[in-house]
């Protein structure tokens, strides 16, 4: 699962509050949580080759931030360093080590993602329109919201988002590959300060610009 997908699932459920009733608090979430600040690991396994004793997996790490509408921010650090930008209008990719720069219209790249509703929208029925919400049962000392896709192109198979003490805590992501990808977060702010600069980005000196 490459970042640009992991990012916009991200961004779509990032930060829903949810206590006993899940679709109650992504309800709060939207309306009243503007912007946002945390730190994330994430672990992506992929589905067990024939031969293979246990499945591959990687871990990364790195901050994200975000405010609507339409603006966020994430940045890998660790294994290697990728910022992606959403300015509102242009969705910016830059690798460092290729220092290659990717640059799509928001509309055209986000389209009708969660990222895009969660990003711009007010009300659990923007997001309803592109998933089947349901609160999911209470494991492992969070309680859950089960987001099903309604698209059927295939890029998502399911996500699910764990909510700790009322707050952002995990978010599990399959994709159509059997991809299984599982954020944690920490250090979790909402309704933070946020510098209008962290959502502009200017491609480095040097630096390749792909325009798809």
């Amino acid at each position: 699962m490459n970042h640009r997908t992991i990012f916009a699932i991200v961004l779509s459920l990032a930060a829903s509050l949810a206590r006993a009733d899940g679709l109650q608090d992504l309800e709060t979430f939207l309306r009243e949580v503007k912007s946002a600040q945390a730190s994330f690991t994430q672990v992506v396994t992929s589905p067990k080759r024939e031969g293979e004793a246990t499945a591959r997996s990687k871990t990364s790490s790195g901050r994200f931030e975000f405010q609507r509408p339409g603006r966020f921010r994430f940045e890998y650090t660790k294994p290697f360093e990728q910022t992606i930008v959403a300015d509102g209008q242009t969705l910016w990719l830059y690798d460092v080590d290729l220092n290659q720069v990717t640059a799509r219209k928001q509309q055209d790249a986000l389209g009708s993602t969660p990222a895009a509703l969660i990003a711009s929208g007010t009300d659990i029925k923007g997001l309803s329109e592109a998933f089947d919400l349901k609160a999911g049962a209470a494991r492992d000392g969070m309680e859950w919201v089960d987001a099903q896709p309604k698209a059927k192109d295939g890029q998502l198979q399911s996500v699910k988002v764990g909510f700790r003490q009322g707050q952002l805590a995990v978010l599990e992501i399959v994709d159509g590959l059997g991809q299984r990808s599982v954020l944690s977060f920490a250090q979790w702010q909402g309704n933070v300060a946020v510098k209008p600069e962290r959502f502009r980005f200017q491609p480095p000196a040097g630096a390749d610009v792909i325009r798809p």
